[in-house]
């Protein structure tokens, strides 16, 4: 029998109501794009944590994880850990190119906490594959329903939206990935809000707290469906209450109701798979700096650039940043590092980030100016647009206008999933993992996606010294 409201009004809580309809979705409700949408996404993460594997942040984290004789796999390791320390550590994997998927209706990375959450919960308890894709649906939508109604341009300012709603996502997700009851789902729920965080004070010093967020929230929902599932109790009306979760960030009321899936539709198709390892709102005008790119034949002609951006991208922190670059995160985020580099290196890849005093690309940057434009600014968050216009020495213009963003097609995921598996497991087991997650629906064990991204023997090796090292660069 499901709890009395405190409030005493009979009115169904707003974390009840949300558990209520999470209960209820169910694998064949999930329309064939949403299965291979989900299927995509997972392909991706699996791609940055094996190749963000080396990256300082990604040894950090895994070189504090306790080590155990079973548990959940550390990806690109052979170690084993507590559920709650493996998702911690695959998701700042995940995370460490910052090419994670992304929602820009929440200005959110759902799938970089969903993911490590269930993976580790389906490595310790056996769960079928059905059950898992389920359940990561319903993460990516009360990621994305939660945080359109909660984040605006002034609240995203202050607290990273991936940190604030990805513990509540993934508290939601976990219960049912493990068929929790209504009342324990309501306290997960609580449970994963009361460790809701993410401070956005990284961008203005190119600190390293952004890569942890994501963990931090995934080892957040990991807790808190083991406590709930113990007989924690949670804040029946954390969402709403005068101390909920909408009066302490957004300071006002929550929306009346909160409906997941309406009317079929579902949050998870409204993300996008980044093309380019740097921040959301710096993707568009990388893509149309390229374009424009292939028009000029040297940099040194250039006079003046001007990117027209949707307001969000301007005000977004670290966003409109022209240096000095001391950390290759200050350069991540920078539109207008990201714009020069693309100018200058005619590519956007993670190589861009590693030399941070390169004289052209520092030359661009400091001649750069950032306009807001009405209509991309009208257009967000359903379209993210970006307009580059380069100026050059003998008075000629070259201007590139992209309405929405490019996200990476299937095709590019697949290829570079397999390659940055390849290069730690081997074809073979890289193979295995494709088949596993393209035929998810059918499996029993869904614990074996996590279980097959060890590799063997000789790799493990590289991470012997991790724990005594503490993650040196």
């Amino acid at each position: 029998m499901a709890r009395d409201n405190p409030a005493g009004t009979g009115a169904l809580s707003a974390a009840r109501a949300v558990a209520r309809q999470a209960q209820a979705v169910h694998l064949s409700d999930l329309s064939v794009a949403v299965r291979d949408k989900l299927k995509i996404c997972l392909l991706d993460f699996l791609s940055c944590a094996f190749e963000a594997r080396d990256l300082p942040w990604s040894r950090q984290a895994i070189s504090i994880a306790p080590r155990t004789s079973s548990g959940a796999t550390i990806i690109a390791t052979g170690f084993l850990a507590p559920a709650g320390d493996a998702a911690f550590a695959n998701a700042t994997l995940g995370h460490g190119l910052v090419r994670e998927d992304m929602h820009a209706g929440s200005i959110g990375h759902h799938g970089v906490v969903i993911w490590p959450a269930l993976l580790a919960l389906a490595q310790r308890e056996q769960v079928s594959g059905a059950r898992l894709l389920t359940a990561a649906a319903i993460g990516y939508e009360v990621g994305g329903r939660l945080g359109r109604a909660l984040f605006n341009a002034d609240l995203a300012r202050l607290y990273r939206p991936t940190g604030v709603i990805g513990p509540i996502a993934g508290a939601v997700a976990g219960s049912c990935l493990l068929g929790l009851g209504e009342d324990e789902t309501v306290s997960a729920l609580a449970l994963g809000a009361n460790s809701s965080s993410g401070l956005n004070q990284w961008p203005h010093e190119g600190s390293s707290d952004m890569y942890f967020h994501p963990g931090f929230a995934a080892r957040g929902a990991v807790i808190a469906v083991d406590l709930a599932r113990a007989g924690a109790y949670g804040s029946e009306q954390i969402l709403e209450g005068e101390a909920g979760l909408f009066a302490a960030f957004r300071r006002g009321a929550a929306p009346a109701t909160i409906a997941l899936f309406p009317n079929g539709e579902a949050e998870i198709l409204a993300v996008y798979n980044k093309p380019v390892p740097a921040c959301n709102f710096a993707q568009t005008a990388c893509q149309a700096a390229l374009r424009v790119a292939q028009e000029i034949d040297g940099v040194d002609a250039i006079r003046s650039v001007c990117v027209h951006l949707p307001e969000a991208a301007i005000r977004y922190p670290g966003c409109d940043f022209a240096g000095p670059f001391e950390r290759a995160l200050q350069a991540k985020m920078s539109i207008q590092y990201g714009v020069a580099a693309a100018l200058v290196r005619k590519v956007v890849e993670e190589e861009n980030y590693r030399r941070l005093d390169d004289f052209q690309v520092l030359r661009l940057t400091a001649l750069m100016k950032l306009e807001r434009d009405a209509a991309f600014t009208a257009a967000f968050p359903r379209a993210q647009g970006a307009e580059v216009v380069v100026k050059l020495a003998g008075g000629a213009t070259i201007s590139r206008r992209i309405p929405d963003v490019i996200a990476a097609t299937e095709g590019e995921i697949r290829q570079r999933f397999r390659a940055a598996a390849t290069e730690v497991l081997g074809a073979d087991q890289t193979d295995a993992i494709e088949e596993v997650v393209d035929h998810l629906e059918e499996a029993d064990d869904a614990g074996r996606i996590a279980a097959l991204c060890a590799p063997r023997a000789p790799e493990t090796a590289r991470y012997a010294g991790m724990r005594a090292a503490k993650g040196g660069a």
